[in-house]
């Protein structure tokens, strides 16, 4: 049986899992994808807290985040936008900034497809994620924001983790610790 790290976000109760991401070093994985009610009562959360910052729109990055992006958009009546870790043919002339994955241990590229800059240009946006750990996929979004004549208007995500003095400045719903084994 896999160890858990209890967690109660949004009125809800959540138990973690927790995985091994370097030696003697374990975090709660928060997988977000399929929990439909987790989504939706954290974004219905999150818009409230959210309100008072003038946005014209919402991004995040390729995956998981996906779906918390869209129900808070939803429910804050404003566009969203995803920047995808491929390019794809129909992506036209696209906006990119690299960014260190802590899930993947690799480089990964955000890509802005064309057809999202008017989302963009000279607007204010909400940077959300599901968990900001490091701030590398933070620091890339903000980069291809700032590319695209863009500008944050505030920065928010369901978790933050690891260094909590950090993340003050961020919007969150919670913060998860990082177990270290000594």
């Amino acid at each position: 049986m896999r160890d858990t790290h209890p967690v109660d976000v949004a009125g809800l109760h959540r138990d973690f899992p927790l995985f091994e991401v370097a030696p003697g070093v374990r975090i709660a994985v928060v997988n977000i994808l399929g929990h439909t009610e987790l989504v939706v009562k954290s974004a219905e959360v999150l818009a409230q807290r959210l309100a008072e910052y003038e946005a014209d729109a919402i991004v995040t990055a390729e995956a998981k985040s996906i779906p918390l992006c869209y129900e808070l958009a939803k429910q804050m009546d404003l566009p969203w936008i995803i920047l995808r870790k491929t390019v794809k043919s129909y992506m036209g002339d696209v906006i990119s900034a690299e960014t260190h994955s802590i899930t993947t241990g690799d480089k990964q590229t955000l890509h802005l497809d064309e057809k999202d800059r008017s989302f963009v240009d000279g607007k204010r946006l909400i940077i959300v994620d599901d968990v900001i750990s490091t701030g590398s996929t933070l620091e890339a979004i903000r980069s291809v924001v700032e590319k695209a004549g863009g500008a944050v208007a505030v920065e928010a995500a369901m978790f933050t983790e690891g260094d909590e003095e950090k993340w003050q400045h961020v919007i969150a719903l919670g913060h998860l610790p990082v177990f270290i084994e000594e």
